[in-house]
């Protein structure tokens, strides 16, 4: 029984899908949606120096990410919004873990706000590493 989805955002159009595909699911199963966005402060790391700035400006951009996503939920669908930093392969299968994910719902590639955060290297590791199913929406 699917009772926790977990979906990692970061603004782009497979993103979007994962989004839509998450929700018609949650509908039908009853379940919980849990929006997870993640700042690749590896990738960040290697362009510039992380100051206090640099790290406002990455969370404020998940936030905008979030709300928007937490906006496309219709009203009786349960969710929440979750924000992070650090490697996302690493964050998305440890949040998976540590909230009892049943399914994962991702897109195939992310190239949003912060090119990078969601790559297609990233959805096949999950693929590989998960320890529920995942579905990745092209």
């Amino acid at each position: 029984m699917i009772k926790n989805i977990l979906v990692p955002v970061d603004g782009s159009e497979g993103s979007d899908r994962a989004i839509t595909q998450a929700i018609a699911l949650a509908g039908a199963c009853g379940a919980k949606l849990n929006f997870l966005y993640v700042a690749n402060i590896n990738q960040l790391a290697i362009n510039a120096c992380l100051s206090d700035a640099i790290l406002e400006a990455v969370t404020k951009a998940g936030n905008v990410i979030l709300d928007r996503a937490m906006q496309m939920v219709p009203t009786g669908i349960e969710k929440e919004a979750t924000s992070d930093t650090g490697s996302p392969a690493v964050v998305i299968l440890d949040y998976a873990e540590s909230t009892a994910t049943d399914l994962i719902v991702m897109g195939s590639r992310g190239l949003g706000i912060v090119k990078g955060v969601l790559l297609g290297s990233v959805s096949q590791y999950i693929v590989e590493q998960a320890k529920c199913p995942v579905l990745v929406v092209k």
